[in-house]
């Protein structure tokens, strides 16, 4: 049996031999080159700025799509015209009386168009919305101040409160007697009416408003070294706007209830005298373009109200 010779030992891999290196006394393993690269800043120009957030917000619709969307929201008011055209023409057929007792859209607008020729219509219209925006302007100016104090101290609504809730209740008509006593038959007289129905809501909402304050904003505020004036001006009166603006839009639609009441009553002028008027006269259609108006007014004006709130309260998410 024959040896066989020495056998041929292998060289250790790669990953062996760094390993023995590491284990070895006095010998420091290699150590692997890090690659280094120098961060450069290259400057970009503010108008590159300006191109590329423009570029991330979506562009606008032009402007005929933006008007054509706001006129399609009026699409039920267009069907409701259309409906009582089509029932007052077609009903005259089966009761004659129809015609004196709901005329058609097309009769308003000739009975407008009679007395713009006669020069009177526009008078109503002025008159009725100046005592409007002076009674819900004047209720304006006293109520939010009011209610603003009664919501923020609990100890001035404590005292305000019970004499607030006593006159409430009591309705704007019933005070129409004695506004003619005090007053006379006259603007002064109208006003006050206007006045007495938008107040209320405006206080009640404004009261509401500075009462249910976030309390973190207001610890918030404090812990920032706020004073009392500060804190009222930069935690609650912002945050009570939403109410306010609600409390107006509410009064200013009360108020104009409130003015037809007042002008059926004693005015020389207005919408209500228009439509008391023609009450007597018989003139059902000069009744409805009365209504018509004030409908049209209305809306104009929660319009700009809601516009005025959305320019006031940019921050809101109700705008």
């Amino acid at each position: 049996m024959s040896e066989a010779g020495p056998r041929a030992i292998p060289p250790p891999s790669p990953g062996v031999r760094a390993r023995q290196a590491r284990e070895e006394p006095g010998h420091a393993a290699p150590e692997t080159p890090v690659r280094a690269t120098a961060e450069r800043r290259v400057p970009v120009a503010p108008e590159a700025l300006a191109r590329l957030a423009a570029s991330m917000v979506p562009p606008q619709p032009p402007a005929w799509r933006r008007a054509l969307v706001r006129i399609s929201r009026l699409w039920l008011l267009v069907a409701f015209v259309v409906v009582w055209e089509l029932v007052s023409i077609f009903g005259q057929r089966i009761n004659p009386q129809l015609d004196v007792m709901m005329p058609p859209p097309t009769a308003v607008i000739s009975a407008a168009s009679d007395l713009m020729a006669r020069g009177v219509l526009f008078t109503h219209i002025f008159d009725s919305l100046y005592r409007v925006l002076l009674a819900v302007g004047a209720a304006t100016a006293l109520g939010v101040p009011l209610g603003l104090a009664m919501g923020w101290s609990p100890r001035f609504r404590f005292v305000v409160d019970p004499l607030l809730e006593f006159i409430r209740p009591i309705p704007p008509l019933a005070w129409i007697p004695l506004s003619i006593l005090w007053f006379g038959i006259g603007d002064v007289q109208i006003v006050y009416i206007i006045f007495l129905a938008a107040f209320f809501p405006i206080v009640l909402n404004s009261l509401a408003g500075a009462r249910d304050v976030d309390p973190y904003l207001v610890r918030a505020g404090l812990s920032l070294g706020a004073g009392p004036r500060e804190l009222f001006l930069t935690v609650v009166l912002p945050a009570a706007l939403p109410h306010i603006f609600t409390g107006m839009r509410v009064g200013l639609g009360i108020g104009w209830m409130a003015l037809v009441a007042g002008e059926l009553v004693a005015a020389p002028s207005g919408l209500g005298y228009m439509i008391n008027n023609a009450r007597t006269l018989f003139r059902s259609d000069y009744i409805l373009l009365g209504m018509v108006l004030i409908g049209i007014l209305g809306l104009v004006l929660d319009y700009l109200m809601r516009q005025a709130a959305r320019l006031s309260m940019p921050w809101h998410k109700g705008q």
